[in-house]
């Protein structure tokens, strides 16, 4: 089933995405409405698993994570067991920032932040010991010049 959300709707996520740490007075003020309606709207967004969480964003940098390489993936393995330890294993590995399955000569792209070229190797060289892999590509990221977790609403 589809949640259906409005003008208003976009505008609250909006603001949201921007901050969500804003009270709900500001939100508020932002979309031209007042707080109670803001507060039944988010929680209604809550339910329909529109929101999913809140969170904090971190200077990866700042942390010494430097380094962000994107792995692509070719296995000759499609088995339900081998796909299933694989998943298991990439959702254990916390370098894992992101994880695509992909149509094309790729199987798989992974974001792995980690701080430096040694770190990725020890990640790598995990991953290999725990699934059977064909082939890995990593590229290292020079620099990030675009980077949202926001929906253009």
């Amino acid at each position: 089933m589809t949640f259906r959300i409005d003008d208003t709707d976009r505008k609250i996520l909006t603001e949201l995405q921007r901050d969500a740490s804003r009270s709900l007075d500001e939100i508020a003020r932002a979309v031209g409405s007042s707080k109670t309606p803001v507060w039944n709207r988010i929680r209604k967004l809550r339910e329909a698993g529109v929101i999913r969480q809140h969170t904090v964003l971190l200077d990866a940098e700042a942390l010494g994570f430097e380094a962000t390489f994107f792995v692509l993936i070719r296995t000759s393995e499609h088995e339900a067991d081998w796909q299933a330890r694989f998943l298991a294993t990439l959702k254990a590995r916390p370098e894992v920032q992101e994880a695509h399955r992909l149509a094309g000569d790729i199987d798989y792209i992974l974001k792995v932040r980690v701080p430096n070229a040694r770190a990725y190797d020890a990640f790598y060289q995990a991953l290999i010991g725990e699934v059977r892999i064909y082939n890995v590509t990593a590229l290292l990221s020079m620099e990030e010049i675009k980077a949202s977790l926001a929906l253009p609403l």
